[in-house]
């Protein structure tokens, strides 16, 4: 039996061309800069610099379509989500890395070594003598050593792991003289198989002193009562004053619990921050510009466009002929498309960062941080007519410099909540207060999360011990017998 059905779908595809649109305002500007260069290397009908007077008269308004059907509409990306069209392969590694540096950013971009971690370490060891045996135990060993710098498993799953998968026949004895040796690499607490073991590994590599001496005999015997704060039980035990334990616990606090994160060569190359507004108060008033890196002068080669006028004047046209002239009509067409993108790509980032400067104009004047209003992505988005998705990739990825630092966008936007008043306030706003509490608190007694939660009901924001508690995890402050100081 036959059925017929009428089923109607609407839906609405990206063209490539809004698709590459999207990607190019989503790059920050180095980013941008080294897109650009692949887009001039890879079409010889792009040029740099300023087209002159007779060239922009002469070819503005050349048409190229008699060869093809194309369309060279103007983008149009407004009221369309894009996020499901760019996968997560897009993601560029700059969204990943960040180090900010102070104003005149116009530098070359550092590098970082291209030797892994765990390949330094494996070039430190080649500095020992070891026979065949010690060295292939060593070397899985390093092998064992997660990104933090630890290793996370016991030496008989060690021991068995290196028979089951290497075909490496040793004894517990043997891995503990080759750890031995790890322990003495650099930086100093790699290979340890916990915190306290790391902490001890580079107390015992200091200059031995009253201090020092002191916190080994903590970390190695007093561990528990240490991570846990209890100075006075550690007053009693060692007899000591106020002033030795804060000399013997300054000394531990100085030591770096993850000596594999702080290795700069692991694999992630180091990139500099180069802003791409800057936002300067003149006469009382605030003043946006855009990196002048975003705005390159770009024009279409004349030379193309005389060949491309050349063919079309001839006669005779061959299929050799036809074949060339469509090349060189795409790389033209190609030319004009990107130029055209970059325009928008300008004009998109300066009214988006506009429209956020005056949203947040308080705090742009006078940099005070509980004056940043609530703000979503939308607000922007209705400001100034685009889609909230086009305001995110602005947001994730561009810094601005303002007299104040060089700020990340996007931690301008929060969601809002009520005060005693009634009135919206940012949780931005919040967590600055909350954090200026914490640091005005007394460290012999820290306030823990319920009477924070007082002190700012007192000041007007009404908010619960659990809020407290996830915006301090947000701010990376520790609980309050963490904060405690002898």
């Amino acid at each position: 039996m036959l059925k017929q059905f009428l089923n109607l779908k609407l839906s609405q595809k990206l063209s490539p061309q809004q698709i590459q649109l999207m990607k190019l305002i989503q790059l920050p500007t180095q980013a941008f800069e080294q897109r650009l260069l692949e887009e001039m290397n890879e079409n010889p009908a792009l040029e740099a610099g300023k087209e002159d007077e007779y060239e922009a008269d002469e070819f503005a308004n050349e048409d190229y379509d008699d060869y093809d059907d194309a369309e060279g509409d103007r983008i149009e990306a407004d009221d369309i989500n894009i996020d499901e069209y760019l996968s997560d392969d897009d993601t560029p590694d700059y969204k990943t890395q960040v180090n900010n540096y102070s104003e005149d950013e116009e530098r070359e971009t550092p590098f970082a070594s291209p030797i892994s971690f765990h390949q330094d370490l494996i070039n430190q060891l080649n500095t020992f003598i070891l026979n065949d045996e010690e060295r292939e135990i060593a070397e899985f060993l390093v092998g064992s050593i997660d990104d933090m710098g630890y290793i996370r498993r016991s030496v008989p799953d060690i021991v068995d792991d290196m028979a089951f998968t290497q075909g490496i026949y040793t004894d517990e004895k043997m891995v503990e003289k080759m750890l031995q040796v790890i322990h003495e690499l650099e930086p100093s607490g790699v290979g340890a198989r916990d915190l306290q073991e790391c902490l001890l590994l580079q107390l015992k590599h200091k200059t031995p002193t009253e201090y020092v001496d002191l916190a080994i005999d903590i970390i190695e015997n007093q561990f528990d009562a240490f991570t846990k704060k209890h100075y006075d039980k550690l007053l009693q035990k060692y007899g000591v004053s106020n002033e030795q334990l804060k000399k013997a616990i300054h000394e531990i606090e100085r030591l770096n619990p993850k000596p594999g994160g702080s290795y700069t060569g692991n694999n992630k190359v180091t990139e500099n921050v180069v802003p791409d507004f800057a936002i300067r108060i003149v006469d009382g008033e605030l003043e946006l510009t855009l990196n002048g890196r975003n705005a390159p002068s770009l024009h279409v080669s004349k030379d193309y466009q005389e060949m491309m006028q050349t063919y079309k004047d001839s006669r005779d046209k061959s299929s050799a002929q036809k074949d060339a002239v469509q090349f060189i009509k795409q790389k033209l067409d190609s030319a004009k498309w990107f130029i055209d993108a970059i325009r928008q790509r300008q004009e998109t980032l300066f009214v988006t960062m506009n429209a956020i400067m005056h949203y947040q104009e308080e705090y742009f004047l006078d940099g005070d941080e509980t004056k940043l209003k609530p703000m979503i992505l939308k607000d922007i988005a209705d400001m100034v007519g685009l889609d909230i998705s086009t305001i995110s990739r602005v947001a994730n990825s561009k810094y601005v410099e303002t007299p104040y630092g060089t700020k990340l966008i996007k931690e301008f936007f929060s969601e809002a909540m009520k005060n005693d008043q009634g009135e919206d306030v940012s949780t931005l706003e919040i967590k600055k207060i909350l954090q200026n509490t914490i640091e005005e608190e007394d460290k012999k007694k820290p306030l823990p999360d319920d009477q924070l939660a007082e002190i700012l009901k007192e000041k007007g924001y009404p908010i619960a011990r659990r809020t407290i508690a996830k915006y301090r995890e947000q701010l990376d402050i520790p609980v309050a017998r963490m904060r405690k100081k002898i």
